[in-house]
């Protein structure tokens, strides 16, 4: 036999079901607040970058010496490719113009690649144990 005061308990427990079903089902409908991101990148033309990136070395090399000669001066060819290396990070701009003219950030080797149309499959040795290497801006000079 039921009392009086237990039914009311049973009204407020089920009142209490549902606020907590609708708390949870408005938290689950709401979108996650998600940390907010700095992105300092720059704006590039990624269709340029694209055709760029198929590019033989020669041409990428004339590319860095006619629009950054400072950028000249520090590539590495390795083998058919094109390795710029930094020894902080560089300003937001000559990230952009290295993007702009196809090179990629590779997080292993802290280096910019351009692959100079010439793509490959990662190997797992270095790459200077296995192609010729030589800077540019240093051959130039002689």
């Amino acid at each position: 036999m039921k009392t009086t005061s237990q039914k009311k308990n049973t009204k407020g427990t089920q009142e209490q079901i549902r606020t907590i079903e609708q708390a949870v089902s408005t938290a689950a409908t709401a979108p996650m607040a998600q940390p907010e991101r700095k992105d300092n990148r720059l704006p590039i033309d990624t269709a340029a970058r694209m055709k760029n990136r198929t590019l033989p070395t020669e041409k990428i090399l004339n590319l860095l010496l006619n629009k950054q000669p400072e950028l000249y001066r520090l590539a590495e060819v390795v083998g058919k490719w094109v390795w710029v290396q930094f020894k902080e990070q560089p300003a937001a701009e000559i990230r952009q113009t290295l993007a702009q003219l196809g090179f990629h950030w590779n997080r292993e080797r802290q280096a910019w690649q351009h692959p100079c149309g010439q793509f490959r499959l990662r190997g797992f040795q270095d790459p200077h144990e296995k192609y010729a290497s030589y800077y540019p801006a240093d051959h130039k000079a002689a």
